[in-house]
């Protein structure tokens, strides 16, 4: 992931190819499910350090793939230039969440302490197992503990804080 040094946007995908002779896009996409790109509008993009609205005129599932036709972009050389560039939307633009409820970007960076008062780090991601979510927390080692009770006590993102029932040395 690039370094964003603006807070307020949030990095959802990436422009990854070319599909078709009329100027769509491949797009890589990291909001679940995939196609959720496609409900946020408009992108912004970052060339040469500037921020920049992308508009999409059309969009859509293509096979295990999301592609989309940039507005004013109407064959494949034009479309080339836009490969690798990522593509990020406002906070805002996301929808509010019920109480207690956190997007995956709130929580990385939270100091994790165990009931015990332990300090074993801080969230540097986190990862779908399938079952279910995982922090993955650094600190003087490496802990992986799931995001469900009853391993999860308490979130206070205001205070930069995560609860958890988990013994440090696991």
């Amino acid at each position: 992931m690039s370094d964003n040094s603006n807070n307020k946007r949030l990095l959802i995908g990436q422009i990854n190819g070319l599909f078709g002779v009329q100027g769509w896009v491949k797009i890589f996409s990291h909001t679940h499910p995939r196609k959720n790109i496609l409900s946020y509008q408009p992108w912004y993009i970052q060339i040469d350090g500037n921020w920049q609205t992308l508009e999409i005129d059309k969009g859509r599932e293509q096979s295990k793939t999301i592609v989309a036709q940039i507005k004013g972009v109407n064959d494949r050389e034009q479309a080339r230039s836009y490969i690798g560039i990522e593509i990020y939307i406002e906070k805002s633009q996301l929808p509010e969440l019920k109480k207690s409820e956190y997007y995956w970007e709130d929580l990385i960076g939270l100091e994790v302490i165990n009931q015990d008062k332990v300090v074993l780090g801080r969230v540097s991601n986190l990862v779908d197992t399938g079952s279910n979510n995982v922090l993955v927390i650094n600190g003087s080692k490496e802990h992986w503990v799931p995001y469900i009770d009853p391993f999860l006590v308490s979130v206070d993102v205001d205070n930069q804080q995560i609860i958890v029932d988990w013994d440090e040395d696991f």
